[in-house]
């Protein structure tokens, strides 16, 4: 049996995208930024994606700004929101501990060039609490940054409740929705969002592509420079057939989400449930408050990449975190975020499904979790010293 379950990592690209991008590619393949009857084809089939895209979240499509992917976006949004506030004394931003790198490494650029960041501790249910972002905002705050959903754990974060103390206070508030659009219900006006970054390989839409939505009144910074595309604010000529492909798959998800969501809940939860009876083992996360596709897991004792390989071996392809820190040997900054020990957090698995998977293949991945763990378990040094200092205590 072959089990794909890092669709956290990247999902497959929809056929609905693939013929969407085939087309563009075969029939509109003219520049979008040409004045001749070809690249002004070009220009529709680029601003009908924007539109789409922008109804999908609930914004202006000329809010819309296409990138080459989460990062991007993440990026220009910060620096964008830091330059603005740096014109008015505002050199203060708040974030959290479990951000992805993409915010993380961004805040740390911004703190060498004098803004001060402060990253708020999150308790061990992943979810940042509404009061601590509060209480950590001043006069001179610019920005706050919290992601919607967690990459690693799932968590979705109060994101609403957030916004509004954002607006209140008069801080632009941004959030890192790449593992949420798609998958969650997402309003931007409703959430009072100011600015979102999200990425199209995530939803069945192709990789290398993605969005920054920014109200009109954020003026950004451009991190690219060069030609007048997108409204001046991200040079270099779109990417039309990925930007079409995104859009069609991002529709496509939008429109299902509710009933995708059901699926997945009932797959995540059957999971949640076997791995729970491995002894010894922690799930990180809330269990509710989560993605509809997420599970993580500690299992103590084991290393987690042996854990991944031995699992692929048996057609089972997850992993222990987030893939763009895969060749990292420290254990993630998110489970160390959470309270999880540094010896722990090593032993990770991240099991990322979607609405395909059955229950026949959950319980699958159960029954040689299992398996893989106990293995382990009988050839680790620390788990037979954990377990003669358990019966000592006993």
């Amino acid at each position: 049996m072959f089990i794909y379950a890092d669709n956290a990592a990247t999902t497959k690209t929809s056929e609905a995208a693939i013929k969407a991008m085939v087309d563009i590619m075969n029939n509109v393949y003219g520049n979008p930024s040409s004045l001749h009857t070809t690249g002004q084809k070009a220009k529709e089939a680029l601003e009908k994606a924007r539109l789409d895209v922008a109804k999908c979240i609930g914004a202006n499509f000329k809010e819309i700004y296409f990138t080459s992917g989460g990062s991007e976006a993440d990026n220009q949004a910060i620096i964008s929101a830091a330059r603005f506030g740096a014109r008015k004394n505002k050199k203060h931003i708040v974030s959290t501990k479990i951000e992805h790198h993409a915010v993380l490494h961004t805040l740390n650029k911004l703190e060498k060039e004098g803004f001060e960041v402060t990253l708020l501790d999150v308790p061990e249910n992943g979810i940042v609490k509404v009061e601590d972002v509060k209480n950590a905002i001043r006069e001179d705050t610019a920005l706050v940054t919290i992601m919607y959903a967690n990459n690693e754990i799932g968590t979705i974060q109060p994101i609403k409740e957030i916004g509004a103390i954002c607006k209140e206070k008069g801080v632009i508030f941004h959030t890192d929705a790449v593992q949420a659009v798609g998958h969650i219900n997402i309003d931007v006006n409703e959430d009072n969002i100011d600015m979102l970054s999200f990425s199209g390989h995530k939803f069945h839409g192709p990789e290398g592509v993605g969005v920054l939505f920014a109200r009109q009144n954020i003026p950004l910074v451009n991190v690219i420079e060069g030609g007048a595309q997108e409204r001046g604010k991200r040079a270099g000529t779109e990417n039309l057939p990925a930007i079409v492909g995104m859009a069609v798959a991002l529709k496509d998800a939008c429109s299902n989400i509710e009933e995708t969501a059901k699926k997945e809940i009932q797959l995540r939860d059957r999971l949640i449930e076997g791995l729970s009876t491995i002894s010894h083992s922690m799930l990180n996360g809330d269990k509710e408050k989560r993605l509809p596709g997420n599970v993580n897991f500690i299992f103590e004792g084991i290393e987690g990449e042996s854990l991944l390989l031995l699992l692929d071996a048996r057609g089972i392809e997850a992993s222990s975190g987030s893939a763009c820190t895969s060749g990292s040997l420290d254990p993630s900054h998110v489970l160390l975020a959470i309270g999880r020990p540094h010896e722990v957090a090593h032993g990770s698995l991240r099991l990322t499904i979607n609405s395909e998977n059955t229950l026949e293949e959950m319980d699958y991945i159960v029954e040689q979790t299992k398996e893989v763990v106990e293995y382990l378990r009988g050839i680790s040094p620390v788990w037979e010293a954990m377990m003669k200092k358990e019966n000592v205590d006993k």
